[in-house]
């Protein structure tokens, strides 16, 4: 992809800030704040893409709520990986009906992957009819000249052209929390695994530079930031579109020379682009959690090359091997498919032995969801709902038992955690994350949110540990 048509040029970005200053100065002449609420559904990515459009929010003037019948605008960003997260969008655009009918000024946007798709976009405009404005990942950057064009044209707007991806450098951002935050890396996607609607709604794939990255995560530390995350589709990607070369390991490990407190995270690995290098970089790295996000997706190699993987089983179980060499304390989690079509039951159970020998911490698991537009979406499927539940079921219990096999284990240790929030349990009224991730109920004041503690593992189940905050 031509660098050239990828950055958005300086006097472009300025554009889009004369479009919000109009709209910033016709809600000041107003009289009133508005009201707006942003809603995300999906992935970290789309969480990312709206602290940026509430960050064009507020600097138009706007203030937020989580109440749609007190918003003035909605914006709902939407996911297209599953069909479940399509139903709850469209639940949502059905209910906005009555909000609007009671405020008429209401402006409802929709946007997101799910927007992106033309099939959604010919479903908007002739069924849900109060959506005033769609737009799609590639549109985003352009969101104040959109939302200016409903304002002053009084018209619906559609924005789904297909655009080749961008990169957008200095949009503002408003960050819900002072201790946590995503930082993307590259955008979009180049793999085509045959389930996946990605690479169609977000472009190729588009690394920033690596100067821009640095800027933005040493801004975060000097902020007091401590769990920093950097998100890409498949971040081991990350750099082969730069005309200056540096691959993902490299990056991490100019991060890691920020000088602070903190902790680098990733997301999403993709197993067959994971090398040596980068698991030896993660090793020496300070600032690198032992944690690894590496979807295997499915436990047999058939269906992995029906998936369009670029591995097999055995080269995937190989990487961990490497990686677990040079990072014994990894904490390892996955994303697994089910009744991918055509799968049978004993490939499903190929599967279910693979998780039996990793021992993965966690898991994300799903039912295949067929994605229209995708290949899958056109194979022959036999196995019937009803069976694909039950080889799900068995993965379920043999990953909920490991689980906590391996949280049972740390009992009785102390560790080192991330004081992140409260967790709303009289009991263990904090939360925190320990380096690999885990999720840690604590005892203790919440003065100790924000700080890195001491904690000592009283009790755990399936799904988390718990302690109490050592003097």
């Amino acid at each position: 992809m031509e660098r050239t048509q990828v950055i958005i040029p300086p006097q472009a970005l300025e554009r889009q800030r004369d479009f919000t200053a109009r709209i910033a100065a016709h809600n000041a002449q107003a009289g009133k704040t508005p009201l707006a609420l942003v809603e995300t559904f999906g992935c970290q990515q789309n969480v990312a893409d709206s602290q940026r459009i509430m960050g064009m929010l507020r600097d138009m003037g706007c203030a937020f709520t989580e109440d749609p019948r007190r918003a003035d605008l909605i914006v709902i960003n939407t996911c297209a990986i599953r069909e479940n997260a399509e139903k709850r969008v469209y639940g949502t655009l059905g209910q906005l009906t009555h909000t609007k009918a009671e405020n008429p000024e209401q402006i409802i946007c929709l946007c997101g992957c799910m927007a992106q798709q033309p099939s959604v976009a010919d479903k908007v405009r002739q069924s849900y009819r109060h959506v005033d404005l769609v737009f799609g990942p590639q549109a985003l950057w352009k969101f104040p000249e959109l939302l200016y064009g409903v304002y002053t044209q009084r018209r619906r707007i559609f924005s789904i052209d297909d655009e080749p991806g961008t990169i957008a450098e200095g949009l503002p951002v408003v960050r819900e929390s002072s201790i946590k935050a995503w930082v993307s890396i590259m955008y979009g996607c180049n793999n085509f695994c045959s389930y996946c609607i990605v690479p169609y709604v977000r472009g190729r794939e588009r690394s920033r530079e690596a100067k821009d990255i640095l800027a933005e995560v040493r801004e975060l530390v000097e902020a007091g930031y401590k769990d920093i995350t950097l998100l890409g589709q498949n971040v081991n990607s990350y750099g082969k579109d730069l005309p200056e070369p540096m691959d993902f390991a490299d990056l991490l490990a100019a991060i890691d020379e920020i000088p602070g407190d903190y902790y680098i995270r990733f997301m999403t690995s993709h197993p067959k682009d994971a090398t040596e290098k980068l698991f030896d970089t993660m090793a020496r790295c300070k600032h690198v959690a032992r944690q690894l996000h590496l979807p295997v997706q499915s436990g047999n190699s058939r269906v992995l090359r029906a998936m369009n993987r670029g591995y097999t089983r055995e080269k995937y179980l190989e990487k961990l091997r490497c990686a677990r060499s040079v990072m014994p304390d990894l904490v390892l989690t996955s994303d697994i498919i089910i009744g991918f079509p055509g799968e049978t039951e004993a490939e499903a159970m190929d599967t279910v032995s693979l998780v039996e020998e990793v021992r993965y911490d966690a898991l994300f698991t799903f039912i295949y969801s067929p994605r229209p537009g995708t290949p899958a979406a056109k194979l022959p499927d036999p196995a019937t709902r009803e069976e694909k539940q039950v080889w799900f079921d068995k993965l379920l219990e043999a990953q909920n038992r490991i689980s906590a096999e391996i949280h049972q284990s740390y009992v009785g240790k102390t560790l080192r955690v991330l004081v992140d929030g409260e967790s709303g349990d009289a009991r263990w009224p904090l939360q925190s994350r320990t380096e690999g991730g885990r999720l840690v109920h604590l005892t203790g004041d919440k003065s100790a949110i924000g700080s890195f503690v001491q904690a000592k593992i009283l009790d755990s189940n399936t799904w988390a540990l718990f302690g109490e905050i050592e003097p």
